[in-house]
Parts: C-alpha cells; structure tokens; sequence
C-alpha cells in the first residue's frame, strides 16, 4: 500500500482554492479549544470557516460543556460561525457497543470518526459548503489515515469535498500546546471518550 502524503494532498488543495476570486467556505469540525486553535489560524487565511462542535463521545456532560463553552468563546473572539451539533450520547453508546475494552486507536475510534464526521458532512451539504474536514488530525493519538479515508468515502456520499489534512506534521501539534498555554486553554488528559478515560 502506499503511503499518502495527507499534508501534501491539503497544501495542494489550498493552492487551488487560492486561485478563485471568493474565499471557499469550510466547514471545519472541532472538539475542543487546544486542538482547534492551530487549525483555525492556519486554515482562515484561505477559507471563510464555519465551526462545528459535534463531539457526542465527551462525557461526563460537565466535561463536554467545559470543552465547548471554551471552544465557543474562542470562536466569538475569532468572529467566526460556531455551531453546535445535538448532544446524542445514547446514538455514541450505540454506535460504539461491543467495541468497550478496545485500546485507542482501535476500531471504537473509527466508529467515532464515522459519526462525527458523518454528521459533519451532512452539515457541509446543508449549508452549501465546498469543503469539511476536521482537526483530530493534529492530535499524535489519532490515525490520519483512518481519518481522512473517512472523509473521502463520505465526500462521495454527500457530494462535498473533503480536505485532507495531517494537521501534526509540521509541528502542528506543538504549536497548538503553544498556542494553547498562549490563550491559557483548559487542557484535558483524555480524548474525551468514558472508555478511554477509564
């Protein structure tokens, strides 16, 4: 098999977005303020963003609602869109069952991918965007490759483009702890999910 260059394939797809007259509109889902930080700085310079928070695998709810009153914030300072999808936890419980003792990075965490990117996906075709991806690809504990081959299978599904990232490379996962500690972000210790926590 060979091996992508995700970084390469989303450098490659922002010259091209470079060359229109407007701004390509993206919708870029998010789950928290650390991880998206970096991202957002490096992808508003060439797309007209839209925030979505969609993150049904944070729990307890005290955790999910630090998480995004923080990344909600953030974005108010930005002035950019932020919307929040439903908090459905009982579709995350089902969608996950049977997959409880698995370690991360494991087939739990592409069902994970699967909905979240999912219902980001169907959001971007709603609002008419050119474009939606995500930043848990700047997170070391995260498989780009799975992440991204998510994104192109459900690009073909609902007829809008995915844009590929590795948003680690390059430091991107450094500049986003030192932008983090910057903006004095609240910096978890778990991706978020019961099981991964436990």
């Amino acid at each position: 098999m060979i091996k992508k260059n995700y970084h390469q394939l989303m450098e490659d797809e922002i010259r091209a977005v470079g060359k229109r007259e407007d701004k390509a509109k993206l919708l870029l889902h998010i789950c928290c303020a650390p991880c998206s930080s970096y991202v957002i700085e490096m992808l508003a310079g060439h797309f007209s963003l839209t925030l979505y928070f969609y993150d049904p695998n944070i729990h307890p709810l005290e955790e999910y609602e630090k998480r995004r009153d923080e990344t909600k914030e953030h974005a108010r300072t930005l002035g950019i869109e932020f919307i929040e999808g439903p908090y459905d936890v009982q579709r995350w419980f089902e969608t996950t069952k049977g997959h409880e003792d698995e370690p991360e990075k494991g087939d739990r965490c592409s069902l994970c991918f699967d909905l979240r990117l999912g219902e980001s996906a169907k959001l971007a075709k709603e609002l008419n965007c050119d474009y939606f991806t995500s930043v848990l690809t700047v997170s070391p504990h995260k498989n780009s490759r799975i992440i991204n081959e998510t994104g192109f299978a459900l690009s073909e599904m609902y007829g809008v483009r995915y844009l590929p990232s590795d948003f680690k490379k390059q430091e991107g996962f450094k500049k986003s702890m030192e932008m983090s500690r910057m903006y004095g972000f609240y910096r978890q210790d778990y991706c978020g999910c019961i099981y991964s926590k436990r």
